[in-house]
């Protein structure tokens, strides 16, 4: 559910939350409650549909005991809320953010909390927030956070007029939400970028295949060959729901949207797949 959420595919990940609400719901399972809605708040914060973000958010936030998944959909909500102009919203989140990072005093939980207050705070306080969550985060493995920052920091500066040090912190973030393929929030690293003056070079045909792993290359093969999935499953031994989740992967990567693409995109020496005896 979280990664299809920060994939961007409002369908589908819009279906696995429908599906989670109402398993977790008939088993009564609150923190599943939580979880569901933090994944709408990402993909709604990612594809800029700050009002569902922050409705989202805020319903997941009302289950308020549960602070190891509240740490995770607050700094959503303080997003959404900063950018719809719910200051009482973003002001109570901000300081139950304040209350959980305090107590670890991590370079994540301290990195977060600058990130998020930066969003309600202005002039100078907001820079150095800004610079401080992206030198905590740059210390941890958090990279889709640290991304988020340079995007945050990036539109920040931008609004404040200042498009060259915009753009820098814009391309960054680009750049790496683009290669996790967090595809939402490249796309609106890439809106941002453009608005400030800069271009995005899109990757070679060549760069993107490169990118595939070899299971995904041999299911690409097969694909482009003709075989149904449950053909290319027989052949490499996975079920042919694994063989669709890998497609799936195949065509963000190479950026196409069916198989009758594939064709034009995949370099014709691509390693062939034997038939098992």
């Amino acid at each position: 559910m979280g990664l299809a959420a920060l994939r961007g595919d409002e369908a589908e990940t819009l279906a696995v939350i429908d599906a989670t609400m109402q398993d977790v719901t008939r088993r009564g399972e609150g923190e599943g409650v939580t979880f569901a809605e933090w994944a709408n708040a990402v993909l709604s914060d990612g594809l800029g549909k700050y009002d569902r973000a922050a409705a989202a958010a805020g319903r997941a936030c009302s289950f308020d005991d549960d602070l190891g998944s509240l740490v995770w959909v607050t700094p959503e909500l303080i997003e959404a809320a900063a950018r719809t102009g719910m200051t009482e919203a973003a002001a109570w989140a901000d300081d139950r953010l304040e209350e959980m990072t305090s107590a670890s005093g991590t370079d994540w939980g301290l990195g977060i909390r600058a990130r998020s207050r930066a969003l309600v705070s202005g002039g100078e306080e907001a820079e150095r927030l800004y610079r401080e969550s992206i030198a905590r985060l740059g210390k941890t493995r958090l990279r889709i956070e640290l991304a988020r920052a340079h995007l945050l920091y990036g539109e920040w500066l931008r609004r404040e007029r200042r498009p060259s040090e915009a753009r820098e912190h814009l391309r960054t973030a680009h750049d790496m939400l683009e290669a996790m393929g967090v595809a939402a929030f490249a796309e609106r690293a890439r809106r941002e970028l453009r608005a400030a003056g800069g271009t995005v070079h899109k990757r070679s045909v060549a760069a993107r295949h490169e990118e595939l792993t070899a299971q995904e290359a041999q299911v690409a093969r097969l694909a482009r060959e003709g075989l149904s999935n449950p053909e290319i499953g027989t052949r490499l031994f996975i079920s042919a729901r694994t063989v669709q989740y890998h497609l799936r992967k195949v065509f963000t990567k190479l950026g196409i949207t069916s198989r009758s693409q594939l064709d034009s995109v995949l370099p014709s020496g691509l390693a062939t797949v034997h038939r098992p005896r």
